[in-house]
């Protein structure tokens, strides 16, 4: 069994002791239940890792020692930008959770016509806190060492206006698209790779879309959820493209 993997912001320590962050203390000694000596693994969110021993530990304090640089986990060669239109509160949380744990560089929230969400203001920030709390617990579970970029949401037509110079291979997950994946080229600065909210697009974002370079593609003859359709397109891409170090 691996050991409890805890995130705590960098730097990371470089001496012979380390007091673990208020709410991983807390998540080791209330919830884990961890004990003296008990084998632990802190990473950073930019690659670096440590293993270590628990020294001490009590309801709000939890000192490690024996720290030791481990062996960094390896990441695809694909950068990934998710653009997820807006969907209900679980759903992106799904999205969030699955995306981080399939490798994705960034996740934008893009608020289309049809989103289920409508976030504004001090609730988008909060929201995308909560998006990062999300990620910082796939990568605890899942191993991964560095932290995916959550972008605060934005209006879809501002997203894309942005990224019309991007060097990015651009696609869009359509009903009925132009071609399969496996049809074009790898892109070597990655992928940007938008999916609709659960009632899709509208006529008028996809054709403004396809304008900005996104080249519609489908996954199979299937109408996927949204939450489904992000997973396969990115599971799709990094099976594809996905040149892991």
């Amino acid at each position: 069994m691996s050991a409890p993997r805890f995130y705590c912001p960098p730097p990371l320590p470089s001496g012979k002791s380390f007091e673990l962050p208020a709410s991983a203390a807390h998540h080791a000694s209330r919830v884990l239940r961890l004990r003296t000596g008990d084998p632990v693994q802190v990473f950073d969110g930019t690659g670096n890792a440590l293993d270590a021993t628990i020294n001490e530990i009590g309801a709000k304090r939890v000192v490690l020692g024996n720290l030791q640089t481990c062996w960094a986990q390896p990441e695809t060669g694909l950068r990934i930008v998710l653009a997820q239109a807006l969907c209900s509160s679980e759903k992106m949380d799904w999205i969030v959770q699955k995306a981080t744990e399939l490798g994705v560089s960034e996740i934008v929230p893009v608020q289309s016509q049809r989103s289920v969400a409508k976030l504004t203001g001090s609730r988008a920030d909060k929201r995308a806190e909560h998006w990062r709390s999300v990620a910082i617990s796939a990568c605890e579970q899942c191993g991964r060492n560095d932290l995916p970029e959550i972008h605060p949401p934005q209006p879809l037509d501002a997203w894309l206006a942005a990224m019309r110079t991007s060097k990015l291979g651009k696609f869009i997950l359509l009903p009925g698209g132009a071609a399969q994946l496996h049809s074009h080229k790898k892109p070597e600065a990655g992928v940007a790779l938008l999916i609709g909210p659960e009632g899709g697009f509208t006529p008028d974002e996809s054709n403004v879309a396809q304008q900005m370079g996104f080249a519609p593609i489908l996954l199979g003859p299937r109408i996927l959820r949204t939450e489904t359709a992000a997973i396969a397109g990115i599971s799709a891409l990094q099976t594809l493209w996905g040149d892991f170090r």
